[in-house]
C-alpha cells in the first residue's frame, strides 16, 4: 500500500506544480495532455505491478483489495489539494 500511495501522490504533486499560477482544477487535467498521458501511464503500470500475477514476485507485492486501493486512493490526493491549497493561499496574499 505504501509503494502505492507514494506513486500516486508523487502524480498528483506533478498534476497540481504544472500549473503556476491559478488552479490546476480550473484550468484542467487537457491542459498538457503529454502530462496527463504520462500520469495515467504511471497510474496502469502501478496497478499492472499490483495486479498482474507475474510481476508479484519481482515486486514483491500482492494485489491490494478494493477497500485498501481506494484508503490509497484517498491518501494520496492529500499531497495534490496541499499544493492546491498552498497556491490559493499565495494567490489570496
Amino acid at each position: 500500500m505504501m509503494l502505492t500511495v507514494l506513486t500516486l501522490s508523487q502524480m498528483g504533486h506533478v498534476l497540481a506544480i504544472s500549473v503556476e499560477q491559478g488552479s490546476f482544477l480550473q484550468r484542467g487535467p487537457l491542459s498538457n495532455v503529454w502530462l496527463l498521458g504520462a500520469v495515467l501511464l504511471t497510474f496502469a503500470l502501478q496497478m499492472a505491478i499490483l495486479y498482474l500475477p507475474f510481476l508479484s514476485p519481482i515486486f514483491h507485492t500482492r494485489p491490494l483489495t478494493l477497500d485498501q486501493l481506494g484508503l490509497c486512493l484517498i491518501l494520496s490526493t492529500i499531497v495534490f489539494f496541499g499544493v492546491e491549497i498552498e497556491k490559493w493561499i499565495r494567490r489570496r496574499n
